[in-house]
């Protein structure tokens, strides 16, 4: 298994393009004769990875069902469902100086997000009955969404807590924030349940590990549940923190 917060070294080399996997191909910083460092691509286990790709599809419904329920078109359902599976990452990468942005050198999350919201065009009304269960998986993103932002920062900033938060937050609730503002709403993370407030605590769990000496990949595990289950329970139980009282 790939660690990258042992500084990972380990590179692919390849005088065949063609022959890589279809991710690494996706990459675009493939030449013959080049090097190409795993920690770029696959910086967390399959598991999560495979959690992430998931993340991008429910915040891409999450986005499309918000498009539907303001009479948008099916562009402004594919537009919408796009901007909220990528844009957090995006906003993380572009802040952070990886340009470009992963979402669009590798176009697996775009054609993610954009089948998603296609999807939905058709499939509205039969999925809209199960929208607790998208709700629920919303919180699995957002627990998994949180931690790859924070990797992200960890591995290009070491352990340093103000930018494993805020790449972590970011990536998270970026795409929910434009999403509602978009349709002219106020972002749901600034006025209901714990949102914002999960994935923040999810990232002082995962540098608490990391600082006591867990390797990355184990402390991300115990980190996405604390993120995940803190905004389950808060849906469930109506949590939220006080406004100001005026």
């Amino acid at each position: 298994m790939i660690n990258p917060s042992a500084g990972l070294k380990c590179c692919v080399r390849t005088d065949n393009f063609k022959s890589l996997p279809p991710l690494l191909q996706w990459g675009g910083v493939c030449w013959r004769h080049s090097v190409i460092a795993l920690s770029d691509i696959l910086p967390v286990p399959l598991l999560i990875q495979v959690l992430d790709l998931l993340g991008t599809v429910v915040f891409a419904v999450t986005g499309a069902f918000k498009a539907i329920e303001h009479k948008s078109d099916i562009v402004g359902i594919v537009i919408l469902a796009t901007m909220t599976g990528v844009a957090g990452g995006v906003m993380r990468d572009l802040v952070f100086g990886r340009i470009p942005p992963l979402a669009i050198v590798n176009p697996l999350y775009v054609i993610i997000t954009v089948a998603t919201g296609v999807a939905m065009f058709f499939l509205y009304r039969a999925l809209k009955k199960h929208w607790n269960l998208f709700l629920k998986f919303d919180a699995i993103g957002l627990g998994v969404f949180t931690i790859i932002g924070a990797t992200f920062a960890y591995n290009v900033f070491g352990l340093n807590f103000l930018a494993m938060a805020f790449a972590g937050v970011l990536t998270a609730v970026g795409g929910g924030i434009l999403r509602d503002v978009f349709v002219n709403e106020v972002p749901i993370v600034f006025v209901k349940e714990l949102y914002a407030s999960a994935s923040f605590i999810g990232v002082v769990i995962f540098f608490g590990l990391l600082a006591a000496g867990i390797d990355l990949n184990i402390a991300a595990i115990p980190s996405i549940v604390a993120a995940t289950a803190l905004r389950l329970l808060a849906m469930k139980y109506n949590w939220n923190l006080p406004p100001v009282k005026v």
